[in-house]
């Protein structure tokens, strides 16, 4: 192997800039040539000056940095087979002998059929605020997502206490309530509601219901946006048609989250995984994620990845209902 590429792909997270470095600073160290593809697999498929040619200066400075320098994309020809012929004689015309691939689910279930199909060694990079990829305990972007939400959720509860309101704040999470959990027991919010978990729906009007027994002036209610009664706005014209004067705002966080500069945590994590990528890149390994399981590196094939269903810790759910008191 002399030449690798890396790009990311799909929603962007805090911390790719990071893995970025750590790709292409541990190629140099292994007198690798590397080369960053713009936009993902749409820059795969155009070609020309998508590929660019990187250093140790090219990622120079880019650690605190939010986003990605190298640009994200969704490229629904990347799914055709004639996409895909495309980046595979783009890869070749730059001669890429392997590729490091910085993203979520749909990323790696484009990678696992470009390398079925043309063999060309792969290893992903989990960079995903949703923690939602199955081999790694955290997901690049995750520790992030939920320290922005948080210091929103700080901010909400002045208000809340001042006015005595019930607040439900939506947070990102389509399939999955990683984000929505944590931040529920970070930020003190007294309940929550994830795709996971089916809450009755007499149990989520009861509660509200009872407020004026328990004497809390103010309520903070975390809504995954992928919950299956609906978002935060589904969940507050339910509870106004059902409680008689229910006052009530609501919060949706949106893509905030995905934004700003990474925690250190993030930071660290980012530049394991991805130098943990291009070293696996080198023993042979191909196809498979790069994770942390109990802080131990890891690989996981990707067709596991993408189709084994990450568990939320049941710990953690229990534990709303216990601090709910």
């Amino acid at each position: 192997m002399k030449k690798i590429a890396v790009f990311t792909s799909g929603g962007d997270s805090p911390g790719m800039n990071a893995c970025i470095r750590a790709v292409v600073r541990t190629a140099i160290a292994n007198n690798l040539e590397v080369c960053g593809i713009m936009q993902g697999y749409k820059g795969m498929i155009e070609g020309g000056e998508n590929f660019v040619e990187m250093n140790s200066r090219s990622v120079g400075n880019i650690i605190q940095r939010g986003g990605t320098i190298l640009k994200s994309s969704r490229s629904k020809e990347f799914m055709t087979p004639e996409g895909r012929k495309k980046a595979y004689d783009n890869l070749i015309a730059n001669k890429v002998d392997g590729i490091v691939c910085i993203g979520g689910n749909g990323t790696f279930t484009g990678a696992e059929i470009f390398y079925n199909e043309y063999g060309i060694p792969s290893i992903g990079a989990p960079g995903t605020i949703d923690n939602d990829l199955y081999g790694t305990d955290f997901t690049i972007g995750f520790d992030t997502a939920i320290n922005t939400a948080v210091e929103a959720i700080d901010k909400i509860r002045d208000t809340a206490d001042s006015h005595g309101r019930v607040f439900l704040v939506e947070l990102m999470g389509r399939h999955a309530g990683f984000i929505s959990l944590a931040a529920t027991i970070a930020g003190g919010a007294e309940l929550v509601l994830l795709p996971e978990v089916k809450e009755d729906h007499s149990k989520v009007v009861n509660f509200f219901k009872g407020r004026s027994n328990s004497k809390k002036s103010f309520s903070i209610v975390i809504v995954a946006e992928g919950n299956v009664e609906g978002g935060a706005f589904k969940i507050d014209e339910m509870l106004k048609a059902e409680i008689p004067n229910f006052e009530s705002r609501v919060v949706i966080l949106g893509h905030i989250q995905r934004g700003g500069s990474p925690t250190a945590y993030d930071r660290v994590l980012a530049s394991r995984l991805g130098a943990g990528a291009v070293e696996a890149l080198l023993k042979g390994e191909e196809n498979k994620m790069a994770g942390l399981m109990n802080n131990k590196f890891c690989l996981t094939p990707f067709y596991d990845s993408i189709h084994s269903k990450k568990e939320l810790n049941p710990d953690l759910v229990r534990l709303v209902d216990v601090f709910n008191c």
